[in-house]
């Protein structure tokens, strides 16, 4: 009996969320106050409002009596067409026996075909939209001329009748007066068109639904009012102004826009000029297509809206490159968190795509000759490296400098720059004399190693016998696999590194960055990382420290308790998910935060969950650090943009972020040592972060992380109006 009551009780709070997000899911939106608002202004006409609301319900039991996942209807997806069919349905046929048999047959239908069609169309990328409501509507409007219990109703006609009901005669007066307004006919007709989306057309509802969209979304009501505009303009120089109704208006058009121009597609000037073109093309759809389904007595609905998405969105999938134009990588729901993630990850997780390569060489090296090179790297073979050794007085060799035993790389070890197999090792090459050039063998004694199908990495010019592989053997990254030569084309010793596709000592080079390493001028050390070595730079490999990799080493299953004044204690337990992300969980808060381990740097990829928890403090504290301690680097990256920005400034950038981000958010963070008296380090890892605002610093909070003995101790966060020390223990 118990577990039953707790199953009932789970599913009721399924049922709950899942309606919410079917409501929010017409304006594209997760978000449950704009769900919820939405929900409210569909009950200005009560009786369509309660037939959507009951033909949600009805599916969603359907399915969890099919025995479908939750998962599969907690988002709305498969069910805001069943809702548009309630609306819809209500809103034209008359209530009685015949009704309510229909709504029951109707919303099940409508769940069977979305359900359907959303397998189809998602496996190739592409949504279902509300096609499965258009089919099951059009089905229904044509077998009702068959049947003699339902007809057609007026109740839109007098729908104050159904909201004196609800409201009284103050709720009638108030929509009345607001009716009534004097305002433009175009702006009134914005707000209809708004309203329309719910299968109404009171400026009441639209007014409502505009300051909603607008709280949730400030992109998504730009392209509504965008939409909208082009709409107009095109029918008036069309000369058809008087054929748009509201209900196009709004499902057809603006919804157009918002889809188009920053919800399936990041944002962008460009998505804004091919919403100039794509709302003129729904609008011909609209057009054309609805003086043939008049013929048939069927109602276009929102078909325009769905082919028009979905046409433009699988000519989009076919394209080789994306171009300037890019879809909406990973969904979140909000066409601001989609633009500020999108253009977040573009900038700090391209590494993500590449398997991470060392220099291959320990101590601080030269590049001699980079990237195209004036030498030798020239035309296919002009994606290479080549390293020396310079000393003191920036000299290559000691005196007298006329045997390659003078050179200061000579005989060097040469490390493997990540793991894979041996694939070819050429090793019979006999060294130059100094200042001698042998163009016959022209790479001399070299090695290729696989590291990924299609990615190889060859260095050349090594010492003859000096292999301590074979062919065939795996071999790991920072493993000795040779000693620095002088053979082949190599006038004096050094050693020649370059990616390429294929297998051959003599292949095409590949454009491919370093991963992480040290660049040293005259005066600073800078940390680059995933990024190509400048020609005539100092570099070296980051070392790091066994304390910090230690530290921040969070395996599935770590678990780690917070405690700070002001806050709840929170417990955060590290998990994976299929795809091997790895995040921590705080229960208690329902918060996460996925991160990345790669050995040499700890960062977070992303959060998700309330703001004001330690979870987050420490998301921002620790964003990205370097785990090594070996020089004084410093460590910069950038948050997504409304991470933790106020309403006033992130509204104005989210009305221009399509256009111009003039916020950014920065994070440095540098690592120290700190040696007591017994000898016993600590490890200090100190960051900031810095608010831009047309590039000049106009916020900044500092914090830092305590390590000891391997463990995080405490980390500390300083604000403006807070001082927060929090301690962690395991």
């Amino acid at each position: 009996m118990m577990v039953r009551s707790i199953d009932i009780i789970s599913f009721i709070k399924h049922l709950g969320n899942a309606i919410l997000n079917s409501y929010g899911m017409l304006f594209f939106s997760k978000n449950r106050i704009f769900a919820f608002l939405i929900l409210l202004v569909s009950f200005i006409t009560p009786f369509a409002a309660a037939c959507g609301l009951v033909a949600v319900a009805i599916s969603l039991i359907a399915a969890e009596m099919l025995g479908f996942n939750r998962s599969q209807t907690a988002d709305g997806l498969l069910t805001y067409s069943v809702l548009l069919f309630g609306l819809g349905f209500a809103s034209n046929f008359e209530f009685g026996t015949a009704f309510s048999i229909l709504l029951v047959v109707g919303s099940l239908l409508t769940l069977f075909l979305s359900t359907v069609l959303n397998a189809i169309l998602n496996k190739r990328g592409l949504p279902a939209l509300s096609l499965a409501f258009i089919i099951s509507t059009a089905l229904i409007i044509l077998a009702s001329k068959s049947f003699d219990g339902i007809g057609l109703t007026h109740r839109q006609v007098y729908w104050y009748n159904e909201t004196y009901a609800i409201g009284g005669s103050k709720l009638v007066d108030l929509i009345s007066w607001i009716e009534n307004w004097n305002i433009p006919e175009y702006i009134s007709g914005f707000f209809r068109s708004m309203s329309a989306i719910l299968f109404q057309v009171n400026i009441a509802s639209g007014i409502i639904l505009t300051i909603g969209l607008f709280v949730y979304s400030r992109i998504a009501f730009l392209l509504m009012v965008y939409g909208y505009a082009v709409a107009l303009l095109f029918s008036y120089t069309m000369g058809s102004a008087g054929f748009l109704g509201f209900y196009n208006m709004g499902t057809n058009f603006m919804l157009v826009a918002v889809a188009l121009g920053g919800f399936y597609i990041i944002p962008s000037i460009r998505s804004f000029l091919w919403v100039l073109v794509l709302v003129p093309i729904a609008y011909l759809m609209v057009s054309g297509m609805g003086n043939l389904m008049l013929k048939i007595g069927v109602p276009l609905f929102s078909l325009p809206f769905c082919l028009t998405v979905i046409l433009f969105l699988y000519m989009l999938g076919l394209r080789k490159t994306p171009l300037k134009l890019a879809l909406t990588p990973i969904q979140y729901y909000s066409p601001e968190e989609n633009l500020y993630r999108f253009v977040n990850g573009k900038e700090r997780l391209l590494n993500l795509y590449y398997l991470p390569l060392q220099l291959p060489f320990l101590g601080e090296w030269v590049v001699s000759q980079g990237y195209d090179g004036s030498m030798t790297h020239k035309g296919d073979w002009s994606k290479a490296l080549d390293f020396v050794i310079l000393d003191s007085e920036m000299k290559t060799f000691r005196l007298p400098g006329n045997l390659p035993e003078h050179f200061h790389c000579y005989n060097k070890p040469v490390l493997c720059p990540a793991d894979g197999i041996v694939d070819e090792i050429i090793d019979h090459v006999e060294d130059n004399e100094i200042g001698g050039n042998n163009t016959l063998q022209n790479w001399g004694n070299s090695i290729v190693i696989k590291h990924a199908e299609g990615l190889y990495s060859k260095l050349s010019h090594l010492k003859k016998h000096s292999f301590k592989t074979t062919k065939g053997a795996f071999v790991k990254k920072g493993e000795i696999i040779a000693l620095c030569g002088n053979s082949g084309r190599s006038p004096e010793p050094h050693v020649h590194f370059q990616v390429q596709r294929t297998p051959y000592v003599g292949s095409k080079t590949l454009h491919y960055p370093i991963s992480y390493f040290v660049s040293r001028d005259e005066h600073n050390l800078t940390f680059s990382n995933f990024t190509i070595p400048k020609e005539g730079s100092f570099i070296s490999n980051i070392e790091t420290n066994s304390q910090l990799v230690k530290a921040f080493n969070f395996q599935p299953g770590f678990i780690m308790t917070v405690e700070a004044p002001g806050f709840k204690a929170e417990e955060w337990e590290v998990f994976t998910t299929n795809y091997n992300e790895t995040y921590f969980h705080c229960k208690a808060q329902n918060t996460y935060a996925y991160f990345v381990n790669n050995g040499t740097v700890f960062y977070f990829t992303n959060y998700f969950g309330k703001k004001d928890t330690l979870l987050y403090l420490f998301y921002q504290t620790a964003y990205k650090v370097l785990l090594s301690s070996e020089r004084p680097l410093t460590i910069k990256d950038y948050f997504p943009v409304n991470s933790f920005v106020s309403i006033p400034f992130k509204w104005i950038q989210d009305l221009l972020a399509p256009f111009y981000l003039f916020i950014r958010l920065r994070y440095e963070s540098t690592v120290a040592v700190n040696t007591n008296q017994i000898g016993a380090g600590q490890q200090v890892v100190q960051s900031y972060q810095i608010q831009e605002l047309l590039w000049k610093n106009i916020q900044k909070t500092e914090a830092s992380i305590i390590i000891e003995n391997g463990n995080i101790t405490e980390f500390n966060f300083i604000s403006k109006d807070r001082k927060t020390n929090a301690i962690c223990s395991i």
